[in-house]
């Protein structure tokens, strides 16, 4: 029991630091992007979303009002999400200042547990915004946004599946 409790903490743990890694800003690489700086990092950062939107809508052959109803749903979207990771990083940040003044294995895994209820309300507003997305599709788009999700995990599965 203690030792699924131990897994089932490092896994909340771990996805946490996935989801904010999401939200996280690239750092700049040299001769990518404009300018140095953290703003330049994150304007590429919106550059790279805005390009993957197109690159979808053009694959699902979106008309513009889709394409226009598909943003507005993932604006809302991440407007939902931003007060949850601002949670999950101060809690990332009490996580730390635990282990830092050496806080009882309880206070960890509560600590632990709040982040996992964080990351399941992001996985429930994400859900929620792409079963609205996939609502406006027509019966043909919905078919190739089908093969695409199989098409993505296929190629995770390759570059991660081997790693165990």
């Amino acid at each position: 029991m203690k030792r699924r409790l131990i897994q089932l903490t490092t896994a909340t743990a771990m996805a946490a630091g996935l989801v904010l890694a999401q939200n996280a800003a690239p750092a700049p690489q040299p001769g990518h992007g404009p300018g140095p700086g953290r703003q330049g990092a994150r304007m590429n950062w919106q550059q790279r979303r805005a390009q993957r939107f197109q690159r979808m809508a053009t694959y699902l052959n979106l008309t513009p009002q889709q394409r226009e109803q598909a943003k507005a749903i993932m604006d809302e979207a991440r407007q939902s999400a931003q007060p949850i990771a601002q949670q999950l990083k101060q809690g990332r940040q009490q996580l730390v200042e635990a282990v830092k003044t050496a806080k009882s294995g309880a206070d960890i895994e509560g600590l632990a547990n709040q982040q996992g209820v964080l990351i399941g309300q992001l996985i429930a507003i994400r859900t929620k915004a792409m079963e609205k997305g996939y609502a406006l599709l027509t019966p043909e788009q919905r078919q190739k946004a089908d093969q695409l999700g199989g098409h993505m995990r296929q190629m995770f599965h390759n570059r991660f599946g081997a790693q165990g």
